[in-house]
């Protein structure tokens, strides 16, 4: 495992691992975007830097601001600001292109930052990608609660702590919706998805399909796979999916 490393953004440091490729061959770097409440040593993104490693292919991991290893309060994230974390780090540590993989709001996030670099993103992989989920993720009377400012506090199923949302995290979402129109990114996309997700609708990652201006995007929807999608076999439908990509 890389170690972990810093990087200054508005006066915070941000935790990262990035992992040089073992020879400059032009192939893009992975770059992981996990998801809410997540850092970037989950079992998805370790697994996949360990298959980084055995093929000297060049990844960068990090936490968002306020999560993780990374200063800063989570309450005070937004998804504004998360995006330009990860803009930040890839203008600072990477040359070159990148091959985005966003796990759940991860793939919101990876949207958002391909609409703002998209000449430098060789593709995307998204794992139960959740866009837009402030809007169809929540109840009219929490919608309600946070119109208001009130902060959401929730039983999480994979943390000890409380799953929070913020009035400003809401705000950001909302301001950030990609799935009303057209999405003109033009760079491969695949899309993997659990049909037994309790969380985020697989119909969510066939809407974002629809969306994207790319000709090449592919869905691939897993019948038994959760949300996590992080037993054996989707670990290795995931590093099959990301090297074909690599690979070209």
């Amino acid at each position: 495992m890389t170690d972990i490393r810093y990087l200054e953004r508005d006066g915070k440091r941000l935790a990262y691992r990035h992992r040089s490729a073992a020879a400059q061959t032009g192939k893009p770097t992975i770059v992981f975007l996990p998801g809410y409440m997540s850092d970037m040593d989950g079992g998805k993104a370790s697994a996949l830097d360990d298959w980084a490693a055995s093929t000297g292919t060049a990844m960068l991991r990090l936490d968002y601001s306020g999560c993780g290893a990374s200063d800063g309060a989570f309450a005070d994230g937004t998804l504004d600001s998360w995006r330009d974390d990860v803009l930040h780090l890839i203008e600072e540590r990477i040359e070159g292109p990148v091959l985005l993989v966003g796990s759940s709001m991860g793939g919101w996030l990876m949207v958002l930052v391909a609409m703002a670099i998209p000449a430098r993103v060789a593709g995307m992989v998204g794992i139960a990608a959740a866009p837009d989920f402030t809007a169809w993720g929540f109840s009219d009377r929490d919608r309600a609660k946070l119109a208001r400012g009130e902060t959401l506090s929730a039983p999480s199923e994979y943390f000890d702590e409380p799953y929070i949302t913020t009035p400003g995290f809401w705000l950001s979402g909302e301001a950030n919706r990609v799935l009303g129109g057209s999405i003109g990114l033009i760079c491969p996309v695949r899309l993997l998805h659990g049909q037994s997700d309790s969380d985020v609708p697989w119909e969510i990652s066939v809407q974002l399909a629809e969306r994207l201006a790319s000709p090449d995007v592919q869905v691939r929807l897993v019948k038994d796979g959760d949300h996590r999608l992080s037993r054996d076999q989707d670990i290795i439908m995931l590093l099959t999916t990301v090297a074909g990509l690599i690979e070209g």
